[in-house]
C-alpha cells in the first residue's frame, strides 16, 4: 500500500495565524495560533500550533512532505505592474507608484516566509497556493456538498479581491475546482467594510461585527445614495468609486477614505467618543449596500456555475445578516460557510490544495467538522484550582449543567477539541438561557465586557429549529442570520437582535453529543430546546483553548460557574 504524502498548510506573517495538517489522507487538524498564545489576530509563526499538530500524528519536522503557504508570492507581480496604469488615472496617480512599491514588498517578504519554512522543514517541498484557491476548496470540501458553486469575498489575496468558481467532486475521488470569474483589487467589498469600520472607531480587520450590530439601530435611507455611488454593482461584479475609496496602497500610511467621503458622512469618531445617530445611520447604509453587493454576487455565481448549491467564503463570509441574504434571496437551494472563513481556514485549503494536486484524492474528515483543534480531556483540578476558586467532579455533566443553566446561571464550558473558526460551538462556549431578555444586559457588561447593542447568538436543536427560526435550512457553524417565529418573539426574546434576526447554530446529537444532551436537558426542564451560545473570552481576547485560560475567564469575569470537562467551578 503506497503511503499518502503529510503536508501541512500554514497561514502566518498575516492576521490570524494557523496550521493544518494532512496525514494518510486524512484531515488530523487546524489550530489558530492565537488560540495558544493568547494574542488574538496574531500574526506570529504558528509554532504551537504546529507543534500540536504534528504531536497529534506522531510526526516530526523532517517527517513532513510537503509545506502550503496561503499565498502565492509570485502573483503580487501582477500587483505590482498593473498599479503603473493608473499613473494616467486623473483620480489615482499619485498612490500609482507607492502601491507598486507596496506590492513589490508584500511579496519579497511573502517569498522570505517561503525560505523560512524551507529552514524549518529541510526534507519537505515548500510551494505557495494562490489565496482565492485555499480559501476556495475549504470552503467547498467543509461542505460536504458534491457539487457547488463557491464564492470568496474578501479584502485582497494577492490581488483578487472576489473570485467565483465551480466545484465537485469527481467519479472516483478527485476533487474539481475551476475557476469562472475574479475581480481584482481595488474592487474590494471586505477593503470598503473595513475601512467605514475604522472609520467608526473600532479595529479593522477584528470589530466589523460590532458594526453589523450597530447596523440595525440604524437609518440606511440616511446615506443610502451615498454608499451606491460609493459601490456600484457592474454587470460582473462591483466597483469601489475611487472618489470615496481612495486607490489601496498596502501601508496604513494611507488612508482609506477620501475627504469627499467624511464630508458627505461623518468626522471619524475615536473609539472612546459617545455613539451617536449619525453613526448607526452610516452602518445601517453600509450594511445594506453589502447585502445588496452579495445577493448580486450570489445571483452572478449561480448563472455563471448553474449549481444548485453555494459556498461562501473570505473574511466577508463571517457577515452572518449578508449571508442570511443570499439565503432568501441569491436563487440556491442551499448555502454553506465554513467554521472558518477567514484566513486561518486557508492553512487545511492550502494543505489541501498541495494534497488534491499531488495525490488527485480528496481529503477524509473535513467535511462538516469543526472540532478541529487540542482536546484536554485528561486535564484534572484539584479542589482548589485558583484562590478564590472551588471544583468538584459532578456525574451526568451534561443534566448538571442544564439544571444550573435553567436557574438563571452564565455558565463557560471547556470540554472537547478545540474549534476552528471565529464562532465558539459548544466546547469553548458560555452558555445561558434565553428566556430573559435581561440577560443579554448581564453578558454585555459583566462576562463580555461590550457594546451592549451587540446580540447574542441562540443554538437549537435542529429537529427543532423551524419551530423558533424562519431559515429553513442547517446552520452548524452559527454562520448565518435567521428570521424568527412568533415562538421565538414570546419564549427566547435575549437572542432576537432588534432587526427581528438571529445568528443560529443548528444542532444534532452527531455534531455535539454533549451540547445535544444539555440542550434535551434544558428543553425537559423549561420548554424551550434552545440556549445562549456565546465564544468563552472576554473583549479583546481570543476565545480560550486551555483550563487554564478558561479559569482566567472565569475569574476575571462575572461567569457564575465554569464546566471544564466533568469538573464544576465555582467562586
Amino acid at each position: 500500500m503506497v503511503s499518502l504524502p503529510s503536508v501541512l498548510g500554514v497561514c502566518s506573517g498575516t492576521h490570524d495565524s494557523a496550521a493544518a495538517l494532512i496525514a494518510e489522507g486524512k484531515l488530523i487538524g487546524l489550530v489558530e495560533e492565537e488560540r495558544l498564545n493568547s494574542e488574538k489576530h496574531t500574526r506570529a509563526y504558528p509554532d504551537q500550533a504546529i507543534t500540536r499538530l504534528l504531536d497529534e500524528a506522531g510526526l516530526r519536522h523532517c517527517d513532513v512532505d510537503a509545506v502550503a503557504y496561503n499565498f502565492e508570492p509570485a502573483a503580487y507581480r501582477r500587483g505590482a505592474w498593473t498599479s503603473l496604469g493608473y499613473l494616467a488615472t486623473a483620480s489615482s496617480w499619485r498612490r500609482a507608484l507607492p502601491r507598486a512599491r507596496s506590492f513589490h514588498t508584500v511579496q519579497r517578504r511573502a517569498v522570505g516566509r517561503l525560505a523560512d519554512l524551507a529552514r524549518r522543514f529541510p526534507h519537505a517541498t515548500v510551494d505557495g497556493v494562490e489565496h482565492h484557491r485555499a480559501h476556495g476548496l475549504y470552503a467547498f470540501a467543509a461542505s460536504g456538498f458534491d457539487e457547488a458553486a463557491v464564492l470568496i469575498v474578501d479584502s485582497l489575496g494577492e490581488t483578487t479581491a472576489t473570485s467565483i468558481a465551480h466545484a465537485r467532486t469527481g467519479s472516483i475521488t478527485s476533487l474539481e475546482y475551476r475557476p469562472l470569474r475574479r475581480i481584482s483589487d481595488p474592487a474590494s467589498l471586505g477593503y470598503a467594510y473595513g475601512a467605514i469600520t475604522e472609520h467608526l472607531g473600532w479595529r479593522r480587520g477584528d470589530e466589523e461585527g460590532t458594526v453589523m450590530a450597530l447596523a440595525a439601530l440604524g437609518d440606511p435611507g440616511r446615506f443610502g445614495p451615498l454608499l451606491r455611488q460609493a459601490i456600484g454593482l457592474t454587470d460582473d461584479g462591483f466597483s469601489l468609486n475611487p472618489r470615496y475609496f481612495p486607490l489601496r496602497v498596502i501601508s496604513s500610511r494611507y488612508p482609506r477614505l477620501s475627504s469627499r467621503f467624511i464630508e458627505t458622512a461623518c468626522p471619524p469618531r475615536a473609539g472612546h467618543e459617545p455613539l451617536e445617530q449619525v453613526h448607526a445611520d452610516l452602518a445601517a447604509a453600509l450594511q445594506e449596500r453589502a447585502e445588496q453587493v452579495m445577493i448580486h454576487l450570489a445571483r452572478l455565481a449561480k448563472r455563471l456555475s448553474g449549481a444548485s448549491r453555494l459556498c461562501v467564503g473570505g473574511g466577508v463570509a463571517m457577515n452572518c445578516l449578508a449571508i442570511g441574504r443570499v439565503v432568501e434571496r441569491g436563487g440556491f437551494d442551499e448555502v454553506a460557510v465554513p467554521p472558518a472563513p477567514g484566513d486561518s481556514g486557508t492553512a487545511a485549503g492550502a494543505a489541501l490544495a498541495t494534497h488534491v494536486d499531488s495525490v488527485g484524492a480528496r481529503v477524509e474528515k473535513i467535511a462538516q467538522r469543526c472540532y478541529l483543534g487540542p482536546s484536554y480531556d485528561e486535564h484534572t483540578l484539584s479542589n482548589r484550582p485558583r484562590p478564590g476558586l472551588s471544583a468538584r467532579r459532578v456525574p451526568r455533566p451534561a443534566r448538571h449543567l442544564a439544571h444550573e443553566l435553567a436557574a438563571g446561571r452564565i455558565v463557560g464550558v471547556c470540554r472537547g477539541r478545540l474549534e476552528a473558526g471565529p464562532r465558539a460551538l459548544g466546547n469553548r462556549s458560555i452558555l445561558a438561557s434565553p428566556l430573559q431578555v435581561e440577560v443579554v444586559e448581564r453578558l454585555n457588561q459583566t462576562v463580555k465586557f461590550r457594546e451592549p447593542f451587540r446580540p447574542f447568538a441562540p443554538v437549537v436543536l435542529e429537529d427543532k429549529a423551524a419551530d423558533y427560526f424562519t431559515l429553513g435550512q442547517p446552520a452548524p457553524f452559527m454562520s448565518i442570520a435567521s428570521g424568527v417565529t412568533e415562538l421565538a418573539r414570546r419564549t427566547i426574546p435575549a437572542v432576537i437582535h432588534v432587526n427581528d434576526t438571529a445568528r443560529v447554530q443548528t444542532l444534532t446529537p452527531e455534531d455535539n453529543p454533549f451540547l445535544a444532551e444539555a440542550l434535551t436537558a434544558f428543553a425537559e426542564l423549561t420548554g424551550v430546546p434552545v440556549l445562549i451560545n456565546t465564544s468563552l473570552n472576554i473583549k479583546g481576547k481570543p476565545i480560550c483553548a486551555t483550563p487554564e485560560q478558561a479559569l482566567d475567564c472565569l475569574a476575571e469575569s462575572g461567569l457564575d460557574a465554569l464546566l471544564v470537562n466533568d469538573w464544576w467551578v465555582t467562586k
